[in-house]
């Protein structure tokens, strides 16, 4: 997670380093954390959750984007 966090460092306007940390910390279980990263997000985009991403695997795409609906608060 210091790779994510050192990208946000380097390049503030990038989203993804932003969206991988937010599901890293909600699949953690520090949902605060990612909540906050999350809102960080929001000052670079308005989409938290992306229609396309990198992710050809299933279980690896779900696995992503189940972390970013946790951390933005759109998963039970």
């Amino acid at each position: 997670m210091s790779k994510f966090r050192l990208a946000i460092q380097d390049d503030p306007g990038n989203a993804r380093p932003h969206r991988y940390l937010a599901a890293c910390y909600a699949h953690m279980g520090r949902l605060h954390e990612a909540r906050e990263i999350v809102k960080r997000l929001h000052t670079v985009t308005t989409v938290v959750v992306p229609s396309v991403t990198p992710y050809r695997n299933p279980e690896q795409r779900e696995l992503y984007l189940s972390g970013l609906r946790l951390a933005a608060g759109e998963a039970k």
